[in-house]
Order: structure tokens, then sequence, then C-alpha cells
């Protein structure tokens, strides 16, 4: 759960981890068979050269930890955009990304007439985007807004509404390896903000439960992973059981939950699979609340 949205707000270069997370989605394309996540974009948008190192196998991403991570980010952003296809039932006109890296969803939209997307990210990040748009021959269709925001100097709201985001639409967000690396009052403030949008409005994302919640093995993978990100400069700060965030969810008047824990993920993803792509461990949970 690499933290591709804080590093790229808070450093005034593209996002590193936004890097590795759009390499293992694209490997997803070429190594598992049948696909959890279809996206025909992912490797054309990290660039000829890592997709050439994928093609060839030269790079790490087929090895067991890799296996697994591929795993989550492919079932992450098919469970994403499967929400957003139960947003869009619901009434929702638009899709705002946050964090959006090298998400590739505005490129292939499948509802340009019902839907305009924002992808708010931090400003060298989306230069750094574009520049990869141009050089794939990717186009930047109407229906898309960028939405360039550095976090230490303005706030989500403002920049949503300068770039004509509608406060009186509905509308669904993405907000995926963001909240673990957050301070409470951090996620408090977008949460409330999300719910001050229109009803039937809601958010897709991604968390982490307590370390003691686990088991043994759980805890041992926990602790090799928060290393990791320790060691990138991404700790982890934020952790939820699920009751505890429903309450919080609960209190901001979001009325409507859906809850994965990883066997669910598994199950609604991977059952049927004859290899062994899975998510392992249950340190991260998938949550989609409706206001």
């Amino acid at each position: 759960m690499p933290n591709e949205y804080t590093s790229a707000m808070i450093q005034s270069h593209p996002s590193a981890t936004a890097f590795r997370v759009a390499v293992r989605r694209a490997a997803h394309q070429l190594v598992d068979s049948p696909k959890v996540f279809d996206d025909p974009l992912a490797l054309t948008i990290i660039g000829s050269e890592a997709a050439a190192k994928l093609r060839t196998g030269s790079s790490e991403t087929q090895s067991g930890i890799s296996s697994a991570l591929r795993a989550f980010f492919a079932a992450r952003s098919r469970y994403a955009e499967d929400q957003l296809a139960s947003a869009i039932a619901r009434g929702a006109g638009q899709y705002v990304i946050l964090g959006a890296g090298l998400d590739t969803f505005a490129y292939r939209n499948p509802y340009p007439s019902k839907l305009h997307v924002f992808e708010v990210d931090h400003p060298a990040t989306q230069v750094w985007k574009k520049e990869r748009l141009q050089a794939g021959g990717i186009s930047v269709p109407n229906t898309l807004t960028f939405v360039p925001v550095d976090f230490e100097r303005e706030r989500l709201s403002d920049a949503l509404s300068s770039s004509g985001f509608r406060m009186d639409r509905i509308t669904f967000f993405s907000w995926l390896g963001v909240v673990p690396y957050l301070t409470e009052n951090a996620m408090a403030s977008t949460l409330s903000f999300i719910a001050s949008i229109p009803a039937e409005s809601g958010v897709v994302f991604d968390y982490a439960v307590p370390r003691e919640s686990l088991d043994f093995v759980g805890r041992l993978a926990f602790d090799a992973l928060a290393s990791r990100v320790a060691a990138a400069g991404e700790p982890f700060q934020l952790f939820f059981t699920p009751q505890a965030l429903r309450d919080k969810l609960q209190k901001l008047e979001f009325l409507d939950f859906e809850a994965l824990d990883a066997a669910e993920i598994n199950r609604r993803y991977f059952g049927t699979r004859k290899d062994d792509l899975r998510i392992r461990g249950d340190l991260a949970r998938l949550m989609t609340a409706f206001v």
C-alpha cells in the first residue's frame, strides 16, 4: 500500500511510488490470466522502457511479495471502478480521483456522456503525467479536468471549485493508497468535505487495521511492510478497526457502507482462479461509503 497520494503532494518532483504502483498494474496485464482489472492503457502510460522490461521479464514483478501486491493493486482498482458504476446508477455525474498518479480511467471512460472526471494531484506529478500521456499518444478527453493542488498551500474544496467542480452535483471520490499515511484530522477533513456534497455521493478508499488485531503471521507481514515504507519516508500513521471506522463515518453522516476484508476481496476477485494470485495477510481493507 504505497502512499502515492501524500508523497506526490508534499514533494516538488513526481511521485516515485505512483510509478511503482502503475508498473504493477501494468504487470498484471501481462502476467495474470484472466485479468482481474483490465486496463488497455496500463502498459502505455508507464513508458516504453518500463513496458519493455516487463515484457522481457527483467523486473521483480513476479516475485512472491510483488505477486501479493500486484493482486491487491489490481483488486483495489477493479473495486473502485465497480463502485463507481454503482455511484453512476445513483446519479453521480462527477468522479474525483484523489492522488490520481498514473491512473488511466479518464482516458478510457466508458461513460463520456454521463461523467466528468477530476484528477487531483501535486502539480509536479501532473506535469510528469502529461508528458507520459503525450509520449504514449494518449489524448486528453474534454471530459477530464486536471486539478493541481499543493496541500501545503491550498484546500481541496478551493482547488476543485476553481476548476469547475459543481458542489450541487452527486459525486463519487476514489481515494486509494492514502489513508494509512494521514493524520486523523486530515482524513476527517477530507471526509467532511465529501459528506457535504449532495446525498448519494460517496467515496471508496483502502485502510489498514491495527497491528494488534493481526495474527502472528500478519504481524510479521505488517512489520516488514511498515519498515519498508518508513525507510522510504512514508510511515504508517492511521489505523482503524472496521467498527471504529464505521462509527467515524456514521458520525460524519455517511449512511450506506460496504467493507471488504482480505478474505472477501479474495473470494470476490480471486475465488475461481486456477493460479495462486491472491491477497495475503489481512492488513489492508477496502471501504465504500455513501452519503
